[in-house]
């Protein structure tokens, strides 16, 4: 496992202030197009809007979703098509997955967490490996969520593992505690075994 630095009581602000200098650091040590895996849900969208309004050279950034709901991008429960809204208009390109897909390596890997221990898709009925051959699955998570009942596409953990950095932002004790218990290894859910695996920094914002 790599170090897991825990950042206590972050703002949107503070975290967009910090992925932004993260960027702006590798894409001052290349001249290539660097890339951002992000998640769905609730918690991100307002770091989004403040990221968004940093001044980087956004046409060299590609976001990935690290996984989405198999429904149409126009559909209130894709990922994707809200990801697309935010980042289009500055210049980012949003790449929406498919299973033909070949990620590259991130310069960030930023995941979110659900209570049950599942990162990106990777719900624990589907019980992801960390040297899975794939580097993107369509998988049903089991129990389906009842908010978002649909077939998911995403990254695998070794894809989401191909990153320079990971980072997580985590709201609510309980689900703290679900992430605290991974790192010291107490049970074996999805957000356990990538941290396991994982080699490099990873950064938790609560």
């Amino acid at each position: 496992m790599g170090k897991v630095n825990l950042v206590n009581d972050q703002s949107a602000g503070d975290i967009a202030h910090w992925i932004a200098g993260q960027l702006s650091a590798a894409m001052a040590a290349s001249d290539g197009e660097i890339a951002i895996s992000v998640p769905g849900g609730s918690t991100p969208f307002p770091i989004f809007e403040e990221l968004v309004k940093a001044p980087l050279d956004w046409p060299r950034v590609a976001v990935w979703p690290g996984d989405d709901r198999i429904v149409p991008e126009d559909h209130e429960a894709s990922n994707t098509g809200k990801i697309r809204a935010i980042f289009e208009p500055v210049g980012a390109q949003v790449v929406a997955l498919s299973e033909e897909a070949e990620p590259p390596h991130f310069t960030l890997c930023w995941m979110g967490m659900g209570g049950d221990g599942h990162i990106a898709s990777l719900f624990p009925n589907t019980d992801p490996q960390v040297d899975d051959a794939k580097v993107m699955r369509r998988l049903t998570p089991d129990p389906l969520p009842p908010e978002a009942p649909f077939d998911r596409i995403t990254l695998t953990i070794p894809a989401l593992l191909n990153s320079a950095g990971v980072m997580f932002v985590i709201r609510g004790d309980d689900k703290l505690d679900v992430f605290k218990a991974a790192m010291a290894g107490k049970h074996d859910l999805p957000i356990a075994r990538l941290l396991g695996a994982a080699n490099q920094q990873v950064t938790c914002f609560t």
